[in-house]
C-alpha cells in the first residue's frame, strides 16, 4: 500500500533531549551493529533542560538491545521511525500515525506516551471504527443520567477520562462527516459537553490518531475531512509494513517464540528450516500475522518449533467460487449482500476485521450492516435456501 502525506514526514520544529550518533543497523547484521537502546527516565542519565525526558543513545556489542520502548526492530526504516519518535515525544504535538493493519500502530502511541511528559498520566484507546456512529459521541464526549433511552447514571467519556494524558484514536477515517466536524471543535477549543448538559468542560489531553488509509486518497474520497487531517496531522508518521524490514521478521520471531516459552515454562526452539520461511514470506498480516503464527506454531509443536506461513485458512481463501455457490438466483440485491457478508463472516469464524478486508468494504460498514440485521430480526439463515 503506498501511502503520501502533505509535507515533509519529519518536518521537526524542535527536540528535546541529547541522542548520540544516528541508529546503524543493517538488515543483514542487526545483532551485531549499533542499536537505539530507551533509557528510563529513572536512570541518572537526563536533560538538563527537562529531567522528564528520556535519553537515546547507541550500544554495540553482545549488549546491545533490541527494543526502542515497546517496539523491536533493528532495520534502517525502524530506526528511522525510532528517531521521529523520539523527537516527537517530549513535544506536546498531534501524531497521525500511518500504516497498515497489524503493524503496529497502537504500540508506537504508547511508546510516545511513555517517552512524553504525560507518560505518568492515563493512556487511554479507543477504536472509532468499532463503535456504532449512534453511540461514539456518547463514548467519547460521554453524557447526563437522562440524556437517552438507557442513560441511567452520567459517564464521562474517553476525553474526560484521559484528561492531562494521551487519547489514541485509532481508525479515525472511519467516523462520520458529522462526529470528525464534532471532533475537529473539541480539539480546537479544548472542551467537551456532555450529551444532555449545557455546560462545556476544559479538557486538555494530547491526540494520537491513527489509520490504514492513505489520508490523501482518503480525503479525495469524502472520508476524511481535510481540515480535521491537518489538525490531526501535525507530525505524521509513517510505519512501514513487515514486508520492508528485513531481517526484524527474524528478531520478532525470536522474541515470539521467548514470549510463548516463558509463558508455558517451555524452551523450544526453531527449526532449522524457519529462517528461510520467514524471509520468503510476505507478511501481509504484518506482525499482527506473524505473532499468531509463531503462537501456533508453539502449541502443535513438541520441541522444535517448525512454522507454516500459509496457515490454516489460506489455501480456502485462495479461491472465492465456494463462497458464491450457495448465492440463488432471483433475489434482491440487499439479500444478496445480506447472505454474502454472513458467509463471509463464517468463513473468517466471526472476524470482522478481516471479512471486510476480503469484502472490499470498511469495519464501520460491517457493523452497521450487522446492527441493522439484528434491528430488523434477521438471522444469518433467513432467506437462504
Amino acid at each position: 500500500m503506498a501511502l503520501s502525506m502533505p509535507g515533509p514526514a519529519a518536518n521537526i520544529r524542535f527536540m528535546v533531549g541529547r541522542f548520540a550518533s544516528p541508529c546503524k543497523c543493517s538488515s543483514t547484521d542487526s545483532e551485531e551493529k549499533g542499536m537505539i537502546m530507551f533509557e528510563s527516565r529513572k536512570l541518572e542519565m537526563h536533560s538538563p533542560e527537562s529531567p522528564h525526558v528520556p535519553i537515546l543513545h547507541t550500544v554495540s556489542g553482545s549488549n546491545a538491545t533490541d527494543a526502542f520502548g515497546r517496539l523491536y526492530g533493528t532495520s534502517p526504516v525502524m530506526c528511522a521511525v525510532y528517531e521521529q519518535i523520539a523527537r516527537v515525544a517530549p513535544s506536546d504535538a498531534s501524531v497521525l500515525i500511518v500504516g497498515e493493519n497489524g503493524c503496529g500502530k497502537e504500540l508506537v502511541a504508547l511508546t510516545i506516551h511513555e517517552m512524553s511528559a504525560y507518560a505518568d498520566q492515563p493512556f487511554l484507546a479507543v477504536n472509532c471504527g468499532a463503535l456504532p456512529p449512534s453511540l461514539v459521541e456518547a463514548e467519547l464526549f460521554g453524557y447526563e443520567k437522562g440524556a437517552f433511552t438507557g442513560a441511567h447514571r452520567s459517564h464521562a467519556g474517553y476525553f474526560e477520562r484521559a484528561h492531562g494524558g494521551t487519547l489514541f484514536l485509532d481508525e479515525v477515517g472511519e467516523m462520520t462527516p458529522e462526529m470528525q466536524v464534532r471532533l475537529l471543535r473539541v480539539l480546537e477549543t479544548h472542551r467537551i459537553q456532555r450529551i444532555g448538559s449545557d455546560q462545556e468542560t476544559e479538557c486538555e489531553v494530547r491526540i494520537i490518531a491513527a489509520t490504514n488509509r492513505d489520508p490523501l486518497q482518503a480525503i479525495q474520497a469524502m472520508q476524511l475531512r481535510e481540515d480535521l487531517y491537518y489538525r490531526l496531522a501535525e507530525f505524521p508518521l509513517l510505519i512501514p509494513p513487515l514486508r520492508d524490514r528485513g531481517d526484524d521478521v527474524l528478531l520478532l520471531a525470536r522474541h515470539f517464540l521467548r514470549q510463548a516459552n516463558m509463558r508455558n515454562g517451555s524452551n523450544k526452539r526453531f527449526a532449522s528450516t524457519v529462517e528461510e520461511k520467514l524471509l520468503a514470506h510476505d507478511w501481509p498480516g504484518n506482525v499482527r500475522e506473524l505473532k499468531n503464527c509463531i503462537q501456533r506454531a508453539h502449541v502443535m509443536s513438541e520441541s522444535e518449533v517448525d512454522i507454516d506461513t500459509a496457515g490454516p485458512f489460506r489455501a480456502a481463501e485462495t479461491s472465492t467460487s465456494g463462497w458464491l455457490e450457495f448465492m440463488p438466483g432471483g433475489i434482491t440485491l440487499a439479500e444478496a449482500e445480506r447472505q454474502l457478508i454472513f458467509a463471509t463472516l463464517e468463513h473468517f469464524r466471526g472476524d470482522k476485521r478481516r471479512a471486510a478486508d476480503a469484502l472490499g468494504i470498511s469495519l464501520k460498514t460491517i457493523y452497521n450492516r450487522l446492527n441493522h440485521y439484528l434491528a430488523t430480526g434477521q438471522s444469518p439463515r433467513d432467506g437462504a435456501p
